[in-house]
């Protein structure tokens, strides 16, 4: 939710036109994160460090921004070949929390008609409104309805304040440091101001926010290396720096990256970078400005490549994603199979994990928290987990768990699960655990990520670079990181030894059946066709397909936008069973497991009451559930039943792609919907 991006050039010339192409391509790598206006700010003029910076705000797709700033550019006559040695630029995508889509309440958010402090943000002030009362007694006025607004105001309100007590000296630092101290909230923020030229602040705390460092001197020397990754100095080399709420932004510049912490600050200024740590507890004092001591911190080196990013020979990144999952299921499990010969048994090796399993074995129960997609995934590994390791698991959705502050205790395994690592509501439930004494183990697709780096251990699923909001590679990877978990807890016990073995088998064989599943495209394309002008959609699942059900109907209900519920086959004759009639498409997931006759007796109750079906069966299997030969039916490989959800699901993720497509919407920015939500 939201995207923030800022390009700081240092002793290295850069005209005003290359300057503002940075900025828009750098939104453009954030667009999937969800938004609905943006916005960028750059200098006026490189001789006068007086003249006010220059913001372009505008409602509506990057593109729109872009062509608002040209036709301003062309009207005022700004010079686009004015060249800078120095220049920092902020730009940012809203998704809008407070106040409604519109230029006024777009970012960068301005301190007073000078411009005397700009602010970029992502997140949610909590306090705002008393922090607006505060500045309109002050004599503020404010033109929007964001939170964001007090913040730059707030800003300018200090600075004013210690230039009127003589402090003649105050530095920005000091100043966006008494900013924060008065606020509450999650966010991420990047402040540019005219009175500190060519200087940005970064802050964070609870939103996600990198560093990119790209060091021109280095990078033109033969000797240059990665693994030397050192970190900006105010030593007068030509340098370009990059702030960004996502990697994705980042990796066409550089592979040098600071991950920022909760609670710092970063100064960036003469081509330098210093960063200081503010604690709310400890800095709630009042009086003279005050900054604390500076921190060291490493660069690290972003395991990503430009390629991921791109669409490559796919119209959306959907269907690059789906298309993608033979690999990434590859990716996710290679090094951590062993399958050795005769006399070696098949285990299983998650090195985040071995510290840790003995502690995960003695629990008393074990939780999985999560939102989403994420929580669909964990609800497909549940089953397979309690029987493997004799341990109850409780399912539960993260927002609903820290709302209730239900029971969590010091025997507890908690796992929390988020593609991003940075949910919003998933972080918070994992400060809870955390407060509770429980172990917690993160599952994650981001090295570096906020739930990565607060858990005591975990697995990345490494399903490679997400970027269509809708997940799909990532929702398999984790099903396939949760079923290896169970077996790694589980052990090698003789009584489960022959079942270890087929999942494993089926694990290794698990990429080559997706690849199989992958050749209905078509067939479902001609079925998207069937149902494009339908409004509503019911999925049937059961025992391990529950989960797939309401994961397929999320990936209808999210980029189709058609109503879609997904419905546990059990319960269907105590309400859902009053929607079926001739015209309601139903999907029935009826492979084969323990739960098949059941399954069988569900399509008959639905076809009695002239159901319009659509059956997911095991290949070979059409007969024994089309009834009559009056359902359509979708033949999909057999695997192993607890893997069987990663099958069954890739079809539906086809459906959905190609309803979207058909139906004329955008598939990788759906209406209203972000892919990271970082916010509450």
């Amino acid at each position: 939710m939201c995207g923030i991006f800022a390009y700081l050039n240092y002793n290295v010339t850069r005209e005003r036109r290359y300057i503002l192409e940075v900025l828009f391509n750098g939104l453009r790598r954030l667009e999937y994160r969800g938004y609905d206006s943006a916005g960028i700010s750059i200098d006026s003029s490189d001789s006068d460090s007086d003249s006010p910076p220059l913001v372009f705000r505008q409602e509506g797709n990057i593109e729109s921004l872009v062509k608002s700033v040209y036709q301003d550019v062309a009207a005022t006559d700004l010079n686009l070949e004015e060249s800078f040695s120095v220049h920092a630029g902020i730009s940012h995508t809203r998704w809008a929390t407070h106040g409604e889509p519109a230029p006024r309440n777009s970012h960068p958010q301005s301190s007073d008609a000078g411009n005397e402090f700009l602010v970029v943000h992502n997140g949610v002030i909590t306090n705002y409104e008393v922090l607006k009362e505060t500045l309109l007694r002050h004599g503020f006025t404010f033109e929007s309805e964001t939170d964001t607004e007090v913040i730059p105001k707030l800003a300018k309100f200090v600075f004013d304040k210690a230039n009127e007590e003589g402090d003649q000296s105050v530095t920005f630092s000091q100043v966006v440091l008494e900013v924060i101290r008065h606020l509450e909230g999650a966010y991420a923020l990047i402040f540019k101001s005219r009175h500190y030229p060519n200087e940005l602040i970064a802050c964070k705390r609870g939103s996600p926010l990198l560093l990119g460092v790209k060091d021109l001197e280095e990078e033109a020397s033969a000797e240059s290396s990665f693994s030397d990754a050192k970190f900006p100095s105010s030593n007068g080399q030509p340098k370009e720096l990059f702030l960004s709420s996502d990697a994705n932004a980042l990796v066409e510049h550089t592979k040098k990256v600071l991950v920022i912490e909760d609670g710092e600050v970063v100064h960036i200024k003469d081509g330098g970078v210093s960063i200081y740590k503010f604690d709310q507890a400890k800095n709630n004092h009042g009086g003279t400005l005050s900054r604390p001591a500076s921190v060291q911190r490493a660069l690290s080196i972003l395991e990503m490549e430009v390629e991921q990013i791109n669409k490559g020979k796919y119209e959306h990144y959907m269907q690059k994603e789906i298309h993608e999952q033979p690999e990434s299921l590859t990716t996710t499990m290679r090094g951590r199979l062993i399958r050795g010969g005769s006399c070696k048994a098949k285990t299983v090796l998650l090195g985040g994990l071995k510290d840790h399993l003995k502690t995960i074995r003695r629990s008393r129960r074990i939780l999985f928290i999560g939102c989403g997609t994420s929580y669909n995934a964990a609800l497909a590994a549940r089953s397979i987990l309690e029987e493997l390791s004799g341990i109850p698991v409780t399912m539960e959705i993260a927002s609903d768990l820290v709302d209730r502050q239900g029971p969590i205790y010091r025997e507890d395994t908690a796992v929390f699960v988020s593609q991003s690592g940075e949910t919003a509501d998933t972080l918070l439930a994992l400060e809870y655990a955390l407060e509770n004494g429980a172990l917690c183990v993160g599952i994650t697709n981001t090295v570096g990520s906020a739930i990565a780096r607060h858990t005591h251990c975990g697995v990345h699923i490494n399903a490679g670079c997400e970027i269509g909001v809708a997940s799909t590679k990532a929702y398999t990877s984790q099903i396939v990181v949760m079923a290896m978990l169970a077996l790694a807890i589980g052990g090698d016990t003789l009584s489960n030894q022959a079942r270890r073995e087929a999942i494993i088998d089926g694990l290794f064989d698990l990429p080559s059946k997706v690849k199989e599943v992958l050749k209905l495209d078509e067939e479902m394309k001609d079925l998207a066709k069937l149902l494009i002008a339908e409004q509503s959609l019911l999925v049937f699942g059961r025992g391990y397909n529950y989960a797939t059900a309401l994961e397929g109907a999320l990936k209808v209900k999210e980029v189709a936008l058609m109503h879609s519920e997904g419905i546990l086959a059990g319960e269907m004759k105590h309400g859902p069973l009053a929607l079926v009639d001739e015209n309601l498409p139903i999907v029935v997931i009826a492979t084969r497991d323990a739960c098949f006759s059941k399954q069988q007796s569900v399509i008959q109750q639905l076809h009695a009451r002239k159901g319009r079906l659509i059956v997911m069966c095991t290949e070979g299997d059409a007969a024994s559930v089309s009834v009559g030969g009056s359902c359509r039916v979708i033949e999909v490989p057999q695997v192993a039943d607890c893997l069987q959800p990663v099958i069954n699901v890739v079809p539906l993720q086809l459906l959905a792609y190609h309803l979207t497509v058909l139906r004329g919407y955008n598939v990788d920015q759906p209406r209203n919907l972000a892919k990271s939500v970082t916010t509450q």
